[in-house]
């Protein structure tokens, strides 16, 4: 048991839960033509809560749930993260994208991770896409000057996954504290921080282009 990883992964849940919840509650203050992004960013944020969740359960409680965990860890990585920029993106820019939209985001997604993962490439696409995420979510705050703190919390998200996923990873330890566990404790601010982001694009962005329709 790796009862230090089962508690980290805890906290991240309940970080991930409490984000889902924001998103969900404030989804009616919002206008109509952005429900369908803020139910991917809903989505987006229930993917790594259900995987840490199911952590807690694979390293605190039964080891017999590591199936369960990663696959529910590849849907966050591949599904989730890549619909948070997503909507971060669509909110950011003001594009109103059709429910059918999303849902062929969604198709779109789930296809190439199949197509990766027969080519036995998937490595090398959840880095590509894990980066192509994270520029989208930069770029969105980026959009929002001179208001400073949506591009603040942009450079925050964004920092704190790349610490988490290129110089600390899942494996080994850094002197007495696990990898994994450092990795949890970094993504547990930048989920929170990110759903601050798209609430705030959500509804402080002023439209001053046309909207564009899909």
């Amino acid at each position: 048991m790796q009862y230090s990883t089962a508690l980290s992964d805890g906290v991240l849940a309940l970080a991930c839960l409490a984000c889902a919840i924001a998103v969900g509650k404030a989804r009616k203050h919002y206008a109509d033509a952005d429900q369908p992004a803020l139910f991917c960013a809903l989505l987006g944020f229930l993917l790594p809560a259900a995987a840490a969740a199911v952590g807690v359960i694979r390293f605190g409680i039964d080891p017999s749930a590591q199936a369960a965990h990663l696959w529910l860890s590849q849907a966050s990585s591949f599904l989730g993260l890549p619909l948070l920029g997503a909507a971060a993106l669509a909110l950011g820019r003001g594009w109103q994208w059709s429910r059918a939209n999303w849902g062929r985001i969604l198709l779109g997604l789930c296809a190439f991770f199949e197509l990766f993962r027969q080519m036995n490439q998937l490595e090398g696409y959840r880095l590509l896409l894990n980066l192509a995420t994270l520029l989208m979510i930069l770029y969105a705050g980026a959009l929002q000057w001179p208001r400073r703190l949506p591009l603040a919390a942009a450079v925050g998200v964004v920092s704190l996954f790349l610490l988490a996923g290129l110089a600390v990873g899942t494996q080994g330890f850094i002197g007495p504290l696990r990898r994994v566990d450092l990795f949890h404790a970094l993504l547990t601010p930048a989920y929170p921080l990110l759903a601050w982001l798209l609430l705030s694009l959500a509804a402080g962005v002023v439209r001053e282009k046309p909207v564009k329709t899909l």
